[in-house]
Formats: C-alpha cells, sequence, structure tokens
C-alpha cells in the first residue's frame, strides 16, 4: 500500500531539526526500499524558507504507515506543526530515482489538492516528462478520493499547478520541493 506523508513544520523548528538531523537520516536508511520519493518542502512565498518535508512510501498497512509517520524523529522532538497521512497511488509505477528528468534543471514543486465527491486528475496528465511523482489520495480504506498530490518540475508556481484541474479541488497548496536523501 502507497501512502503519502507530509509533515509540516512548526514554526522557528528549524534549530531543532538541525540538530537532530542525523537521527532523520538514519531513521529515513531504514526505509531505504520502501521510499517512492522525498524531499523537503519550502514556503514558496518566501526564499528558501524550510516549510515540511513530504515521503512517499509502500508500506503494508495504514497501521506500519502510521508508525512510520509519528515514529520519525523530527515529529518525536515537537518540530512539526502537523501531518497529512493519506493513502495514494502511484500513478507513475516508478520512484523519484528512476525519474528520466535532468534534476538540475528547472523548479520543482509539492502541488497538493484537496477535494471531495467525483475523483479528479485520477488519470496521468497527457504530458508526462515533468512529473517526479504523481497521484489520487485516497481514504485510509482506499476507497474514498479525497486529492491528489504530484511532484514536477515546472516553469513556476502557475505552471505547477495546472497538472490539477483547478475548480475540483476545494483547496491546491504548492510549494517548492527538491529531491531529498542523503547529501
Amino acid at each position: 500500500m502507497e501512502f503519502l506523508c507530509y509533515h509540516r513544520d512548526r514554526v522557528g523548528s528549524l534549530p531543532l531539526r538541525d540538530a537532530i538531523n542525523e537521527e532523520h537520516w538514519s531513521y529515513m536508511d531504514r526505509f531505504a526500499k520502501e521510499l517512492i520519493a522525498r524531499g523537503p518542502v519550502f514556503d514558496s512565498a518566501i526564499e528558501d524558507s524550510l516549510f515540511g518535508s513530504v515521503h512517499i512510501v509502500d508500506l503494508p498497512d495504514p497501521a506500519a504507515a502510521r508508525a512510520f509517520a509519528f515514529d520519525e524523529p523530527n515529529y518525536q522532538a515537537g518540530a512539526y506543526r502537523d501531518v497529512l497521512l493519506r493513502r495514494w497511488h502511484n500513478s507513475l509505477g516508478r520512484t523519484m530515482w528512476e525519474f528520466p528528468g535532468d534534476r538540475s534543471t528547472g523548479e520543482y514543486f509539492f502541488v497538493l489538492g484537496l477535494g471531495e465527491g467525483e475523483p479528479a486528475d485520477t488519470d496521468l496528465p497527457a504530458d508526462q516528462d515533468d512529473l517526479v511523482a504523481f497521484g489520487p489520495l485516497y481514504s485510509d480504506d482506499g476507497t474514498t478520493w479525497v486529492g491528489t498530490a504530484a511532484l514536477v518540475r515546472a516553469t513556476g508556481k502557475a505552471a505547477a499547478r495546472a497538472v490539477l484541474t483547478a475548480d475540483r479541488y476545494a483547496e491546491i497548496e504548492v510549494n517548492s520541493w527538491t529531491f531529498g536523501g542523503r547529501r
């Protein structure tokens, strides 16, 4: 089962995150084979402002996903203000490490659309060259569509937002993102 885990930072928590960075890396190393994508999210309105982290992971069940999200060292230490954890479907069928594009070119964004009712954007967009990850979000039991999430290379925030059908979501959040992992 695939899950999207979006940890959003508490204001002022960067020194805490820096202090326990190795604990975070060691924790994530334990899930290297299960990770589909990962990386920090930055507030697009404030340059270089860490806003949170996205982890897309393939785990056996919702209980394992909750353990992954809430046992994470930054969460345990109080660095995060909240966590969004949702079932996700890997529409691309690949990991970020298999992204065919040049990682050193362009801007990358995390696009999160939350909605209800008839599912939207459950099929891949026609142009997939700039998609790092893409897929619909579901309720814990996997039956109710609750939105869509994507990691995308785009020429700006508006172009990134355009990967989702705007009028089908109550809200679409777009923030800068970068490929995660040990540096």
